[in-house]
């Protein structure tokens, strides 16, 4: 007789990871032992302290908080998972008790996968393994973790203190070209030239591999005329091959390279040269793959002279974004890492074009990312928006050092655009020299804003107040942050047009509960999910933390953190924000890659229900939110 609720647990955990890397067996198994636990909002699975337990979890519906609480019995939060998240792994890794305390954030469903049974089907997984220890080393909670001391770079595995990009499986290329042992040369390089290809691989009538020719082997022994261009292709062909089997790591496939001194491994079905040829690992392969971490793609960066290569480091940015949102890396994490390597390639931009300069800058500056790099919220290539700020000088040198300062940006910004980041349309860039100003023209701007608000000073004042100082003189951009701080104080009709903006972005769904799409031509039944559901939380977290004197928090979602400190009251609902704000970014990134744009619109019919139920569930907290921002600053009789 079939087990239908294991069938139903199989359907369910088939589309996530770990265990969508699992043959179909090894899965069955594990479902037929799952057990279902069912929560209603605020029971608790376990709490720290308790004894670890034989099984980990992942969420079916609903969601899972998962908090510290300190000496002081004070809860921080450390990460909600939602459908299709794992927690729990710790006995899965560590057999410890328990750090965390996890509660049902509300009404869920949850499925215990029992340990014992998981590492008998997976011994030996390494890719598995790497999910696992990269979920547990994210969500673990640890003040003297890497990440805690801002050192987020260091993926190492704690067990092997090796790095993790090595144990994962070695992207090697399928179904390579290759020719019969009784080939010419001639036959075997047109072949290569026709495919474009670096290397070919000589197979016998049973496609096992029996040799390799490379570029290098024409070079020195066809071109300077030791072989004559008919020659068989067993006359310069490097034999034996070194083989290895397909589920090779990253490390293996580097190890025999160094070890027999070659740049080509041939995989075959069983690793041995007496079966069938299925791909080869080149050289350039596991550099591509080792390249493909921050602390690598950090050290190009710095060492990059052109722009080209910048260029180059970014795109490797991409592959490391997609990489870890397949792994299902926390977005908070993720966010962290690509910023930091945005703001490394504004940096080496800044100072390549600083060198192209006649003179050096004539006074001190700093250049400021605005918007959504200003936050730290920039995964894709987006438009660029940034400003200069510069030290004051006499009057007589005004416009010769703004002259400086405007040639600079706009080497700079055509840089950030051949590099990926287009020009904004609006211009608000360094280039203009609207946003390019010593420090008391931009004190005077800001004031002049805050002072005197009306609807083009609050969309412009919007955009830089997210500022934040990528390169050069902080003790400016701190004078201008304290200035701004002044001026709010003297005023609260600011925060009150500030606030009108924030609730009067276009609605999230219609009466009927259904997605409002677009109705202009160009985005023609498409749902914006920028203007919708992103900005809303942008700009509530923006006033509410302006509203509190808070300087140098920028990033949407730690905005949000820091007023469910301050807060206790509105706690549950800023932390909502929060976790639906991480929640929509991701899901937007996830739209980018997938479409190759900015993830901005979104073909509703392309999502699963499951997506769109997620979709919705984030919009709830927008709606509170709006309301309290409604409250707090009068905006019914300001509309």
């Amino acid at each position: 007789m079939k087990n239908s609720i294991a069938e139903r647990v199989y359907d369910f955990l088939k589309i996530y990871p770990p265990f969508n890397m699992l043959k179909a067996d090894d899965l069955l198994e594990i479902s037929t032992q799952v057990s279902i636990i069912y929560l209603e909002k605020g029971d608790t699975l376990f709490k720290k302290g308790d004894a670890f337990n034989e099984h980990f979890y992942m969420v079916r519906n609903g969601a899972i908080t998962s908090f510290h609480t300190d000496s002081n019995n004070v809860q921080e939060i450390v990460n909600i998972s939602d459908a299709g998240d794992i927690f729990g792994v710790r006995p899965l890794i560590a057999k410890e008790n328990y750090k965390l305390t996890a509660t049902a954030n509300e009404e869920s469903i949850v499925y215990a996968i029992p340990i014992s049974t998981f590492q008998a089907v997976t011994q030996g997984n390494a890719s598995i393994y790497k999910f696992l220890i990269t979920a547990f080393a994210t969500n673990a909670y640890d003040p003297y973790t890497a990440e805690e001391t801002g050192k987020i770079f260091a993926d190492y595995l704690p067990v092997t203190s090796q790095d993790i990009v090595s144990f994962q499986t070695a992207n090697y290329s399928k179904n390579p070209i290759t020719c019969n042992v009784n080939s010419s040369l001639k036959e075997a390089a047109i072949k290569m030239s026709t495919h474009k290809i670096g290397c070919i691989i000589v197979v016998d009538k049973n496609t096992h591999p029996v040799g390799i020719i490379t570029n290098s082997d024409i070079k020195n022994k066809i071109a300077t005329g030791l072989f004559p261009i008919e020659t068989p292709v067993t006359n310069i062909m490097s034999s034996p091959v070194i083989t290895d089997k397909k589920d090779l790591t990253v490390a293996d496939g580097q190890l025999q390279m160094i070890k027999h001194t070659i740049g080509h491994l041939c995989i075959t079905k069983d690793g041995t040269v007496n079966s069938k040829l299925i791909g080869v690992l080149t050289h350039h392969d596991v550099l591509v793959t080792l390249g493909n971490n921050p602390s690598v793609i950090l050290k190009e960066i710095k060492r990059a002279k052109r722009t080209k290569r910048l260029r180059t480091a970014r795109l490797k940015a991409n592959t490391l974004l997609k990489s870890y949102l397949e792994q299902n890396i926390p977005i908070s994490h993720i966010v962290k890492v690509i910023s930091q390597i945005n703001d490394a390639i504004t940096i080496r931009a800044i100072e390549i074009a600083l060198k192209k300069m006649h003179i050096p800058p004539p006074v001190s500056f700093s250049w400021l990312s605005l918007g959504s790099q200003g936050r730290k919220e920039q995964l894709l290539f987006t438009d660029q928006d940034n400003a200069i700020v510069f030290e004051d000088v006499e009057e007589s040198k005004l416009l010769e050092t703004k002259a400086y300062f405007l040639e600079l940006a706009k080497m700079v910004t055509k840089s950030l655009n051949k590099i990926g980041f287009e020009y904004c349309d609006a211009n608000m860039m360094a280039s203009n020299m609207e946003w390019c100003k010593s420090i008391t023209d931009w004190k005077l701007q800001f004031e002049k804003w805050i002072l005197h608000p009306d609807e083009k000073a609050i969309l412009l004042s919007s955009i830089f107040f997210d500022y934040n100082s990528v390169y050069g003189d902080n003790d400016l951009v701190d004078a201008l942050s304290n200035s701004i701080y002044e001026s709010l104080n003297k005023t609260s009709l600011f925060f009150k047009f500030l606030g009108k903006d924030a609730i009067n972005n276009p609605p999230t769904l219609s009466f009927f509960k259904q997605f409002i799409i677009e109705e202009n031509k160009e985005e023609k039944d498409l749902f914006n999910i920028k203007s919708r559901a992103l900005m809303p939380l942008i700009d509530a977290a923006r006033l509410l933390i302006l509203s509190h004197n808070i300087k140098g928090i920028n990033n949407t979602a730690e905005r949000f953190e820091k007023l469910a400190e301050l807060e206790k009251n509105n706690k549950e609902l800023y932390e909502s924000c929060s976790y639906a704000f991480k929640a929509l970014l991701k899901f937007k990134t996830k739209q980018g890659l997938l479409h190759n744009d900015s993830g901005k619109y979104i073909k509703l019919d392309t999502l699963s229900k499951e997506d769109k139920l997620k979709l919705k569930r984030c919009f709830k907290p927008i709606q509170e939110v709006q309301e309290t921002l409604k409250i707090r600053f009068d905006l019914k009789n300001f509309m």
